[in-house]
């Protein structure tokens, strides 16, 4: 390659010369990493490593046509661009080598392709999460590159993701997802570590571990109904199997049926092709009976679906169909002709929209109680999870989801579990790393009889743990790790890297005797905020963590809530099999022990919010403050912070906040919670502070009374008393209990869904499934109520009409 080469990795080479052999004869992956300070011989060894590589890859598969590269860097970094650029100009002698060149930023679109070769500059950020998503694209035969700093000092270097995990508060991060890295390194098979500064062999590539024959055979099924041009784009017999599956979506459910298909699998597995694949053939017979059969297609992030798109337009190019690539920022997002559709929407979108079938991928992304509404809203749907990636741990969703599918005796369900990966052989040793290093495959602990027998007697312990305590053991960081993989709805590689080495988070867990973890907690110390910043921020500014400070100050303008001190609970997650035990509630209750003690203000929590999270938190006395105007477009729902004060300060804050939450909840639902589940706006407006301690009967004029009579009496429609209901939904969660008129629950939801969410009767009919005629008759039941609380008199005993003309414009109550 025209450069001087170290004897020392001379016979580097040699070492990764006879692993080739192995890497290509069983098609599994090698990974090199190459540590040093200088960008020039990283570049130079780098590409010599390849040239050598790819030479023995040749003498072994003469068949070979080519091979492909990627090469990803950050483009910030004059050292990083010098690499580049060397790199760029030695690799060009590569025989049959189409190497290509990417930023971070933008290697997603690289997702769905296949490589030979994966150069990872590492010597400015080490992602987790870009760990997780590219090393997958590596073939089998194939390597990955790692570049990173000198070896002994990568440790401690400040990397952008570890900046980006500090505030204002914790300017330094910790260093322990580096080092546990490198550890991981260090112990698995299949990788070698060239020191270039040093000019030694850390660790030579060795493949100890035996593998079974690597055999590919497709079989096209003889009974199929899609056309074997299909068939022929599957690359394994899981692939076929999948669509042999999706055929049955052909046909329509019966009357009151639903079809559901579940698909998981591993990364790497080819399940969103196999998708892509069977949503053309889908097309390709409905219209035989459809002249425009719709699929729509969601997922977290229209990334996430572009191998599902490329595979439908390499099908559709082989039938012949001609359609237009609708495009959003890079990405496809439609497959457009006069004949069919195929519709990426965001999930919160598809509930309300109609197709012919549903994709749902990634769906572990997706928060299950929007899951619910899309299975409610159609009648054939394809749900596909990753059950361990980057995309979201899988296993809650497989856990939690698929109970409620196979309880319901109108869903004919369809399920498969593709375990045959797309470009290397089972057993393959980077996946392993992989898995291992990101906790990928975390599980909780399975529990037995004696840990139940602890849980029911209380026999718990709280753990306060130090990260580098908890990197240290491994086994106690996957059972936490697995509890949140199975608890939360998404999980990725970047979170382990923040409990590692953000500095201002902290982690705690409960114990049973036997030593098991039976709930996880991760906390952000956030505060105090200097004034400067404060007022900055109260003009609109941005300030890294400190979330809870940060609202209080944005949108309730409290200026000494900068002056608090507080955690934010990031994640609280009790073990599935014990989950109901009271085992949340108790560690709250240790958690705010321990944080009076360390003499801070409060605790608080923000969660995308539902009636179960709410009330759990509700209940262990935590106060709603603050709620996004707007729901998250992939889970469905609005963001709530909830807080418990602590101190004198914040609790004479706390209570100024919960009254302005409460008026901003009832003045703004119209506009910005027209579809808020009721339970849940129930929740946030029956609570204190309560204005009215007595009738407030002067806030309604004789004839505003005379026309709620007439409403309560029935010849007048709730639309005509439309003003006095929303009237009277305003005040009744602001007089005080016992104060109010008693109405039934479901007369709440009316007053509630009616009044002041002005949802028609057939949307109130949707939400309570009670029929339109017995919520209108509730409608008057309620008048009739308030008439009587107001007034004093039975409606039966009133007179109608009014003959007091006394009062004044002035007194009118608006």
């Amino acid at each position: 390659m025209g450069k001087a080469v170290p004897a020392s990795f001379l016979k580097f080479l040699t070492q990764c010369g006879k692993a080739a052999g192995k890497l290509v004869k069983h098609r599994v992956r090698g990974m090199i990493v190459i540590s040093g300070s200088s960008p020039e011989k990283l570049a130079s060894l780098s590409a010599r490593l390849i040239s050598f590589y790819l030479k023995k890859w040749r003498r072994l598969d003469k068949g070979r046509p080519g091979f492909t590269g990627l090469y990803v860097y950050h483009d910030e970094f004059d050292d990083a661009l010098v690499m580049r650029e060397e790199f760029e100009k030695l690799v060009r002698g590569v025989k049959n080598l189409d190497m290509q060149f990417t930023i971070y930023e933008k290697s997603d679109k690289y997702l769905g392709a296949t490589v030979s070769v994966l150069v990872m500059d590492l010597t400015h950020d080490l992602k987790p999460n870009d760990l997780g998503r590219l090393i997958g694209i590596v073939e089998g035969g194939g390597i990955i590159i790692l570049l990173t700093p000198p070896w002994d000092k990568w440790d401690e270097a400040k990397t952008i993701f570890k900046m980006n995990l500090t505030v204002p508060q914790y300017p330094e991060p910790r260093h322990i997802f580096i080092k546990w890295v490198k550890k991981h390194l260090l112990e698995f098979d299949g990788i070698g570590i060239y020191d270039a500064d040093g000019n030694r062999v850390l660790k030579k590539l060795e493949l100890k571990s035996e593998f079974k024959p690597y055999e590919r055979k497709i079989t096209i099924p003889e009974d199929s109904l899609f056309p074997s041009e299909i068939y022929e784009h599957a690359l394994t017999m899981d692939q076929v199997r999948v669509l042999k599956i999706m055929e049955e979506f052909y046909e329509k459910p019966k009357p009151g049926k639903k079809k559901v298909f579940v698909l998981i699998a591993d990364r790497g597995r080819g399940k969103s092709c196999a998708i892509g694949i069977g949503a053309v053939g889908l097309i390709h017979l409905l219209r035989k009976i459809k002249p425009k059969p719709r699929i729509l297609v969601t997922a977290p992030e229209p990334g996430n679906i572009q191998s599902l798109m490329a595979l439908a337009m390499r099908v559709l190019d082989k039938l012949g169909y001609r359609y237009e690539v609708i495009k959003r920022e890079g990405y496809v997002i439609e497959l457009r002709s006069d004949k069919f559709s195929i519709e990426y929407w965001e999930p919160l979108a598809i509930p309300r929209i109609n197709g012919d079938v549903v994709i749902v991928d990634e769906a572990a992304g997706i928060h299950v109680p929007l899951l619910y509404k899309i299975w409610e809203s159609h009648r054939r749907i394809v749900f596909s999870s990753t059950i361990h990636g980057y995309e979201g741990a899988g296993r809650g969703f497989s856990v939690r989801f698929l109970k409620k599918i196979k309880s319901d005796e109108n869903t004919i369900l369809y399920e498969y579990e593709m375990t045959e990966p797309i470009r290397y052989n089972y057993g393959d040793p980077i996946e392993e790393w992989q898995f291992k290093t990101l906790l990928l495959d975390a599980e909780p602990a399975d529990l037995s009889e004696e840990d139940l027998r602890d849980i029911e007697a209380g026999n718990l312990t709280y753990v306060k743990y130090e990260p580098e305590e908890l990197f240290s053991r491994e086994d106690e960081l996957r059972q936490l790790f697995g509890i949140y993989v199975l608890a939360h709805y998404r999980n990725e590689p970047d979170d382990l890297g923040m409990i590692a080495d953000a500095p201002h988070h902290t982690v705690r867990a409960v114990k049973t005797s036997s030593g098991r973890i039976v709930c996880a907690v991760q906390i952000a110390r956030e505060g105090p905020i200097d004034d400067e910043t404060a007022l900055e921020l109260l003009k609109g500014s941005k300030i890294p963590g400190n979330i809870i400070p940060d609202r209080f100050l944005k949108h309730l303008r409290y200026m000494d809530f900068a002056k608090t001190t507080g955690w934010r609970i990031v994640r609280i997650a009790t073990h599935p099999a014990v989950q109901g035990k009271g085992i949340g509630s108790w560690v709250l209750g240790k958690i705010k022990e321990e944080a009076a003690e360390l003499g801070l203000d409060w605790v608080g929590s923000g969660f995308g919010v539902n009636e179960q999270l709410l009330r759990f938190w509700v209940k262990n006395g935590y106060v709603p403050v603050h709620i996004s105007p707007d729901r998250n477009p992939v889970s469905g729902e609005y963001t709530v912070l909830v807080i418990q004060p602590i101190s004198e300060v914040a609790l004479k804050l706390v209570e100024k906040a919960r009254g302005e939450f409460k008026l901003k909840m009832l003045n703004s639902i119209p506009v910005n919670y027209r579809e808020m589940e009721p339970e849940i706006a129930l929740m946030f407006l029956d609570s204190e502070p309560y204005v009215y301690r007595e009738k407030p009967l002067h806030l309604f004029t004789p004839v505003t009374l005379d026309r709620l009579w007439t409403y309560c009496q029935g010849p007048m429609t709730f639309e005509a008393a439309a003003d006095i209901m929303f009237k009277l939904a305003r005040i009744h969660w602001l007089i005080s209990p016992e104060s109010r008129p008693k109405l039934t629950r479901l007369q709440e939801v009316v007053l509630l869904a009616k009044a002041l969410q002005g949802l028609t009767w057939d949307e109130l009919h949707g939400v309570t499934r009670v029929p339109v005629k017995e919520l209108q008759k509730e409608g008057h039941e309620i008048a009739c109520t308030y008439f009587k609380y107001l007034t004093g008199l039975n409606p039966d005993e009133y007179t109608p009409g009014v003959r007091d003309y006394s009062y004044g414009f002035s007194e009118l109550s608006f």
